[in-house]
């Protein structure tokens, strides 16, 4: 089945805003256009029922009764009970967190595997442990593919390992790593395991339940909703770790790793990214299905268009001289985000793109210890050109017109 990209542009307001006609969108990974859903949500909330909630007077109880159907509908979408979902003002603000519960759970000389291949938000708040007297062992990717070999995983798990970090996918690599088969790898050694799926859930929805980890974070930002970061907790693990957040809260899993007040009208509106799922569903399949089901069927609709526009971009890079494709050359198993290492600035080739109506971005991306491995030019950076299901055949055909000009 084909995605219907007219319906789905449809539900975005930013493919009908004049200034951005002629525009094609390639800097996905830094941020997605938003739903209508999730904006209809917003202004309802700001507009009627911005007081505090859970109070016994009507505004206040429909305040309090989206902000949890939020949490239900998205946990429900990804596969976990609702008190196993968190909502946070970033993933990186709920990275920190963690690593401030893992710091008080681990005691000095146990072991957290971290990867040079993350984004910074999921490597440097737990390498900052090794002051407390945490062991930080890295998980090294391949200096020319910049892939993570599982095996090399297993050489460095130990009975003193306590957690294994790692992403779901990288924002520069772009392959998705087989998280069922690292989840068991650490399980089997004793270990718990947190995938950030930053680079990874804009592309579909994933069924946590299914894939294993402990710990699973995503940032709404990116999946078409407000700036929020969402974080499971499996109840095993979020029953161990120290509270993190008001002695009061303490005996609520939701409420244990949010230390803050959450942001009442952004936590509500992310129920419009499950609308979003189901008015996909409905359009593409329809019929009875779990939230759960829904959310896989449309994960795999989205991921093969994406895969199907990929192809012909890898290809165009591919062969070029003078430009290095980080990452995999193929569209299987890769996610749409293409990083090229050039002879001068990504930064200064995205400006140049932007004359030809492309919206790209250019430097390292947080993922600096990444370029550096595999022995990009810090001061060159790379260029990122990252898509989505909302993207089509004629935007990538655009952007590989623009790069013959460019290039």
């Amino acid at each position: 089945m084909r995605l219907d990209t007219d319906f789905i542009r449809a539900q975005f307001p930013a493919f009908q805003v004049p200034a951005l006609q002629g525009q094609a969108f390639f800097e996905n990974a830094g941020g997605s256009y938003t739903c209508k859903q999730v904006i209809d949500r917003l202004t309802r909330f700001y507009t009627e029922r911005k007081v505090q909630p859970y109070a016994p007077y009507d505004a206040s109880t429909l305040a309090g009764a989206e902000m949890d159907e939020a949490r239900t509908r998205m946990a429900a979408l990804l596969g976990v009970d609702a008190d196993e979902l968190s909502f946070g003002p970033s993933t990186t603000q709920n990275t920190y967190v963690l690593a401030q519960a893992f710091a008080e759970f681990l005691q000095p000389g146990e072991a957290i595997v971290v990867t040079n291949q993350d984004h910074e938000a999921n490597t440097g708040p737990w390498r900052r442990l090794a002051k407390r007297g945490i062991e930080i062992r890295e998980w090294r990717v391949d200096p020319v593919t910049g892939h993570l070999d599982p095996e090399d995983l297993e050489a460095l798990l130990d009975e003193n390992v306590r957690l294994v970090c790692f992403p779901h996918c990288s924002n520069v690599v772009g392959e998705v790593n087989p998280v069922i088969e690292i989840t068991a790898l650490a399980h089997a050694a004793g270990a718990f395991v947190c995938v950030d799926g930053v680079s990874y859930a804009p592309h579909g929805f994933v069924d946590v339940g299914s894939l294993g980890p402990d710990i699973y974070l995503f940032s709404a930002y990116k999946t078409y909703g407000p700036h929020q970061g969402l974080m499971v907790i499996r109840r095993v693990l979020g029953g161990l770790l120290p509270n993190q957040g008001h002695e009061f809260n303490g005996d609520a899993l939701y409420k244990r790793f949010t230390p803050a007040g959450p942001d009442h009208a952004q936590v509500a509106a992310c129920a419009g990214m499950a609308d979003y799922v189901d008015a996909l569903f409905d359009h593409h399949i329809g019929g009875p299905a779990s939230p759960t089901e829904r959310g896989r069927a449309v994960h795999d609709l989205m991921r093969d268009h994406e895969e199907a526009l990929l192809a012909p971009l890898l290809d165009a890079v591919s062969g070029r001289n003078a430009v290095r494709l980080i990452g995999p050359g193929t569209a299987a198993g890769r996610a749409p985000t293409v990083a090229l290492a050039l002879e001068r600035p990504g930064e200064e080739v995205a400006a140049e793109l932007s004359r030809h109506g492309i919206m790209a971005g250019g430097g390292d991306f947080y993922a600096g210890r990444a370029l550096s491995a595999m022995g990009v030019d810090d001061r060159l950076g790379v260029l990122r050109l990252s898509f989505t299901h909302y993207t089509t055949a004629e935007d990538v055909a655009q952007l590989i017109d623009a790069l013959d000009k460019v290039l």
